[in-house]
């Protein structure tokens, strides 16, 4: 629970069983129920998922898609099984570790406060990302932003393509959820549609 809330991560995950483990076992004690939502794997990304939810039955739940849908269809299922069990904030946290379990208590906190309904994490501005991401993706992520920005009249929203987020139950209620982009357009066709 955080700050009175219930809360649920979604974690879509594609072959990522060298990475969940370490995904689930820094995830942060304030977090209720951990939905990870395998997108039809190959690899052993569920079994290494079943482990940890033997472990903590109360907390890590497997979903596992039987067709490959898409990153935004394993999202989309993870909110729905979220909202099912009662999650008031609901956050996204890839299953690939790229997301830093340190800061999601500061992509809850606007939604859980009452502050906003939907959050996003920011990499565009740090120093580390102008470092560390090739210099083609950085930009073309940029210019995606800002065609979204146009698009969504986000203009506040500095890293429209960040995939870290958090959103009010009541906002996704408000969501036709099974029209959201199942693919990586996914968080510009949310932008959009809030």
């Amino acid at each position: 629970m955080f700050k009175g809330c219930r809360v649920g991560v979604v974690v879509p995950a594609y072959n990522e069983e060298r990475q969940i483990e370490s995904v689930l076992a820094t995830m942060p004690e304030f977090v209720d129920r951990i939905f990870v939502v395998d997108d039809c794997s190959p690899d052993k990304t569920s079994e290494v998922t079943q482990r940890w939810a033997r472990k903590q039955a109360h907390r890590v739940v497997l979903i596992r898609h039987e067709v490959n849908g898409g990153v935004g269809k394993a999202i989309t299922t993870g909110y729905k099984a979220a909202l099912d069990d009662g999650m008031e904030v609901i956050a996204v946290m890839a299953g690939d570790g790229q997301m830093d379990p340190k800061e999601l208590a500061l992509i809850l906190e606007p939604v859980a406060d009452g502050k906003a309904d939907y959050s996003k994490g920011n990499r565009l501005t740090s120093g580390v990302a102008w470092e560390k991401t090739p210099r083609v993706r950085y930009l073309g992520n940029a210019f995606l932003s800002l065609l979204t920005k146009i698009a969504s009249g986000y203009w506040h929203v500095a890293d429209t393509q960040s995939g870290y987020t958090a959103i009010s139950a009541d906002a996704l209620k408000a969501i036709n959820l099974d029209d959201l982009y199942p693919s990586y357009g996914y968080p510009n066709d949310m932008l959009v549609r809030l």
